[in-house]
């Protein structure tokens, strides 16, 4: 029985029932894994390559619209680069912390894991403190009030101690500082996940979607400091975080049928063309008097803070053509010119902070020195390749200057694979 199938609570199909001997014999058979558990210090380099993607296209996103915003997936359909860091961590959660359920109890699990938010915790109290730092210190040299409005830190300035209080628990943000508490949340639900997937894993996901109904049908939310709610709803958002982990203990292994039907492959791309065309309306008006206005009235708004079903949808027609077309063997993956991106993906927590850090110097730049096309170009690039030579430089100092750590490492409670050292 593998990993997986212990987690899952799954059986061997044929042994129910069965004498001892039978079920040895039918046990000794070989046969396909739950799911594909790498070996120790073995990644899976797809998550890794989509996740640092999804960094570079959080970077983008943050900045000013540019050439570069046309790249990003935002433009060509209803969900973005959250929709794909939210559930890459949900599986790759899973994935290091159920095993060490199995291997060390819920108990020891839940202290990795509190371990690890609280890292994310930290990062986040630091990330926000530089973050009104640079603000302040751009606002006040340049003497442009509008910066401090701009990035939502206004509060801060009028009442720093109470705004201060209110930002340790999460329910104030300047602009962009809102992934991180959303993963928070979800990371303090995941031990409760784990064990209600190692109870029944299609019970918990149904569980997950019926929360999800309730909180559209009833408007539940996280408010917000001084007013407001919170920009990622958790309550909506945990369903993608948890059939990440639903896929990763076994889910995406029974759905593997499903997803190499040509049925399921020509749905998600005649949805993703229909969704391109919609996207389309948006930039040509024109487009839109061929838009059914029923259709229209049942679609719009799609919302992001309560992930809309449509965006839900999209992501999942997404990640079919991708497990489709992308196999895990991909000789692309040892790719030097996918490299950074992979890198960036292996220490997701350090180059996001730095993504948001990098964002605010580039708007600030394109604000006070030039807006035109070449510089933003150099921006993006430019925050591209640093967010890359920094990944490189933790990726060195954890294979070459740690080595002690390195020999004791390994893949139960891996904070690595979790999302970032």
């Amino acid at each position: 029985m593998t990993i997986a199938d212990q987690v899952t609570g799954s059986t061997i199909a044929g042994t129910a029932g069965a004498k001892p001997a039978e079920a040895k014999a039918v046990a000794a058979k070989p046969r396909a894994p739950a799911i594909t558990l790498p070996a120790i210090g073995e990644r899976e380099l797809r998550l890794d390559l989509f996740r640092g993607l999804a960094l570079w296209l959080i970077f983008i996103d943050h900045l000013p619209p540019n050439l570069l915003t046309w790249f990003t997936i935002r433009n060509y359909g209803f969900s973005d680069a959250t929709e794909i860091f939210i559930f890459i961590s949900g599986y790759t959660a899973a994935f290091v912390y159920g095993r060490a359920m199995l291997e060390s109890g819920f108990v020891i699990a839940t202290a990795r894991i509190l371990r690890r938010v609280w890292q994310i915790y930290v990062a986040h109290v630091f990330l926000f403190t530089i973050f009104l730092a640079e603000i302040s210190y751009v606002a006040t040299s340049f003497e442009n009030p509008l910066y401090t409005e701009e990035m939502g830190i206004m509060d801060f300035l009028k009442q720093p101690d109470v705004t201060i209080v209110q930002a340790l628990l999460l329910r104030f943000r300047p602009v962009n500082m809102d992934v991180l508490p959303l993963y928070i949340v979800l990371m303090l639900a995941l031990p409760l996940i784990l064990w209600s997937m190692k109870w029944r894993p299609d019970v918990t996901l149904a569980l997950s979607t019926i929360l999800y109904a309730v909180t559209w049908d009833f408007d539940l939310y996280f408010s917000a400091y001084p007013n407001g709610f919170w920009a990622f709803n958790p309550l909506a958002w945990q369903l993608l975080f948890v059939f990440g982990a639903w896929c990763a203990l076994g889910g995406a292994r029974r759905m593997s049928r499903i997803l190499a039907s040509p049925v399921t492959m020509w749905i998600s791309i005649a949805y993703l063309v229909a969704a391109f065309y919609v996207t389309l309306t948006w930039y040509v008006p024109q487009l839109s008097q061929f838009m059914p206005k029923r259709i229209e009235q049942w679609m719009y708004p799609i919302d992001k803070t309560d992930l809309d079903v449509l965006r839900f949808t999209h992501f999942l027609a997404l990640a079919a053509l991708t497990v489709r077309f992308l196999p895990r063997e991909w000789p692309g993956l040892k790719s030097p010119w996918l490299r950074p991106l992979i890198l960036c993906g292996q220490h997701s927590l350090e180059i996001f902070c730095l993504g948001v850090f990098l964002a605010f110097a580039g708007h600030f730049i394109l604000a006070e020195v030039s807006g035109g096309p070449g510089m933003h170009a150099l921006i993006s690039l430019s925050g591209i390749l640093i967010m890359w030579g920094v990944a490189w430089v933790i990726s060195w100092y954890k294979r070459v200057a740690d080595k002690s750590g390195a020999k004791t490492k390994n893949a139960v409670g891996n904070a690595d694979l979790a999302g970032g050292g």
